[in-house]
């Protein structure tokens, strides 16, 4: 073993040795960074391997090799690959909301681990935490999507077990319920709250134009003011974005006019009308219009989505078309959807 000067003044441990009759050089690391007892270390591991007909630098190259393919190997690195592979088969909202749901609920947990180590009670245990926070329906489709990955692993030679398929009734199946709402006797008493309340004017605009509008909460939060034409007083969702597939237009009433250009000057330079206090680059979060409706003290009682419920049963009251109602709430006119959210 030598320590290398170069003309730069830079220094490099280096051991001189033979294997299989050739004469190699093995890089140990730089001086000072590798101190002299380490670099000496170093060589007596190096020797040893070569004792034993072992090249320490193809020892070397295989350990970063395999230290790359457990990286590459993680549940996390293989859900992004399988993501990347079909996430242009699914709408814009429908995506991110699953990206979304892996990146808080599941790589958190196992998503640095690899996956062919992944046991099924881990998955259980993240699964568990999701069915304790009532988030029932979101835990199936979460499992269904985690087995996906599994297959995906298993067909790309990285997993020999799917453990998603043993948990299918391990857990309560959800329970399709209406979403809570208020009637319409209730509405000016929720509205006078919503002004008295001092949270984020950007969620507290947001949902006044829920309950205007009577869209969905997921293409509320993701509306882009590019979608918006103020003078026309439009907002064209585009079909990616849509459940149904479908461009769909709103059309604005004034209320909605003037909320919007009340909150321009604070969001109108960025992408998302409604941008995350923490990040202007995304919109707010699935959850930012149910706890301000829950700090409002309306827990159990109102819902974000559950305004699309009182629109349908205030104007089927008001004796209005079905089809003009069923066109309002962007449905394709069934009546189970129908008699799901008219209360009338």
């Amino acid at each position: 073993m030598y320590l290398l000067v170069k003309t730069t003044g830079s220094k490099y441990w280096r051991l001189k040795y033979r294997i299989a009759g050739k004469e190699k050089l093995l890089a140990i690391g730089t001086f000072p960074l590798i101190t002299l007892a380490e670099a000496r270390r170093k060589r007596d591991e190096a020797k040893k391997l070569i004792a034993e007909g072992i090249d320490p630098n193809q020892d070397k190259k295989q350990k970063k090799l395999a230290a790359q393919g457990e990286i590459s190997n993680t549940f996390e690195s293989i859900a992004r690959e399988w993501y990347e592979g079909r996430k242009d088969r699914w709408s814009v909202g429908y995506r991110e909301d699953m990206m979304d749901a892996f990146e808080k609920d599941v790589f958190p947990y196992i998503g640095h681990r690899p996956i062919a180590e992944i046991k099924t009670l881990e998955l259980l245990d993240l699964l568990s935490i999701m069915e304790k926070r009532g988030v029932t329906d979101k835990l199936k489709k979460v499992r269904q999507r985690c087995g996906e990955v599994w297959t995906y692993a298993i067909i790309t030679g990285r997993a020999e077990y799917n453990p998603a398929p043993d948990l299918a009734s391990a857990f309560i199946p959800h329970q399709r319920e209406h979403y809570a709402h208020l009637s319409v006797d209730e509405l000016p008493e929720f509205l006078r709250s919503i002004d008295k309340y001092m949270g984020s004017q950007i969620v507290r605009t947001a949902l006044r134009m829920l309950i205007l509008t009577g869209v969905r909460p997921g293409e509320l939060r993701k509306a882009e003011w590019s979608e918006i034409d103020l003078d026309k007083a439009v907002w064209t969702i585009p079909a990616e974005k849509m459940k149904m597939r479908r461009t769909y237009v709103v059309p604005l009433s004034e209320q909605v006019i003037d909320l919007l250009k009340q909150i321009q000057p604070i969001s109108g330079s960025y992408q998302y009308v409604f941008p995350s206090r923490t990040d202007y680059r995304k919109h707010i979060s699935d959850m930012a219009i149910n706890t301000m409706i829950r700090r409002m003290g309306y827990s159990g009682r109102a819902t974000g989505h559950g305004f699309r419920h009182t629109m349908s049963t205030i104007l089927h009251d008001q004796d209005f078309n079905t089809a003009w109602v069923e066109k309002q709430l962007a449905h394709v006119d069934k009546n189970s959807i129908r008699g799901t959210y008219n209360h009338a």
